[in-house]
């Protein structure tokens, strides 16, 4: 009888223990969004415009949302390596990447295969900027513009080296498809982020490169680098009289970078419009506004479909000019 009275006395223990969790469970589990730190990742190593953009929102967001939303630097493979991990990542919110021309537009058709699909494990949620590229020269190169750097290196075939943040970075496609239209040959070569790539322009072992204003600004206005052509159809103000590479000759000429947020798939459709709203909100901070007028950048934020039908049409583009030049990678 006092053994069976035990069991009882402690099964009703237990049971009164386990009510008394029920609330606090359900509690962590209702807990709103976000309750702890958000991985914002970038696929190039730090340095560059992707971790300017990425940094200057993820600064914002961090104040709004009241949680910690951190950048780290996955950089290697053309970006493969960041968007697997993130496509394997719980599509919970806590996990972001941030995507650009090379990782949705150009890698699905410059690669043979990707462990994932862009298009189906990976959700759209704001196209967060549109940087311009710029085309530069090391000041050693004997040539003063774009017509002299172009006629150059025709004449000297294989003799010139450009470096990129990697393959399928706007840079690399951006230089790829000025090499298609204007019939020149240069040398590719690949590194795992602009900045790395800068460390080697600056000192002269490569020619010549393309970047954005971020990146690149600071050295031109010092002379460390010479700014001959810029991809956008109108001149920039930072440096107004640079042409156009449209504008030399080649009227159809138009490239950009760009970098916007995606999850994993499966990602709650009311935490990517909270994210959406977030996003607009930093990107109207006067904290980043100033950032991106400094660089000529312009911003995004709008919704989810927008960045969506964007992407659907950098894929038309891309693919074209990715069969057209040849692009693979190196």
């Amino acid at each position: 009888m006092k053994t069976n009275a035990r069991r009882w006395m402690l099964g009703t223990c237990l049971t009164v223990a386990a009510s008394a969790l029920l609330p606090a469970v359900a509690q962590a589990q209702a807990a709103p969004w976000p309750n702890k730190a958000i991985r914002f990742v970038v696929p190039f190593a730090p340095g560059g415009t992707s971790e300017i953009v990425a940094r200057s929102v993820a600064a914002e967001l961090t104040k709004q949302l009241g949680q910690s939303v951190y950048v780290e630097n996955k950089p290697g493979g053309a970006g493969v390596t960041a968007m697997q991990d993130v496509a394997k990542a719980a599509p919970d919110g806590y996990t972001l990447i941030l995507t650009h021309v090379g990782t949705m537009a150009v890698n699905p058709y410059m690669l043979k295969s990707q462990p994932y699909d862009v298009n189906k494990d990976f959700v759209p949620v704001t196209l967060l900027a549109k940087v311009p590229n710029v085309f530069v020269i090391h000041p050693e190169v004997p040539a003063k513009n774009f017509k002299e750097f172009v006629d150059y290196a025709k004449a000297n075939p294989g003799k010139l080296n450009y470096g990129s943040a990697g393959n399928a970075s706007a840079g690399h496609l951006a230089m790829e498809y000025l090499k298609l239209v204007t019939g020149m040959y240069i040398t590719h070569i690949p590194y795992r982020g602009t900045g790395p790539q800068l460390t080697d322009l600056l000192a002269g072992r490569t020619q010549a490169s393309s970047a954005g204003m971020p990146a690149l600004g600071a050295h031109i206005r010092s002379g460390k680098l010479r700014a001959i052509a810029v991809g956008t159809q109108q001149r920039i103000p930072a440096m107004p009289d640079v042409p156009t590479v449209a504008e030399l000759g080649f009227k159809d000429f138009e490239t950009s970078q760009w970098y916007g947020i995606h999850v994993p798939a499966g990602t709650p459709p009311e935490i990517v419009k909270r994210l959406q709203e977030e996003s607009l909100k930093a990107l109207k901070s006067s904290a980043v506004t100033e950032r991106f007028a400094t660089d000529n950048a312009v911003g995004g934020g709008g919704p989810a479909s927008e960045y969506a039908a964007f992407i659907k049409n950098e894929q038309r583009i891309w693919s074209d000019i990715v069969k057209r030049a040849g692009i693979k990678p190196d």
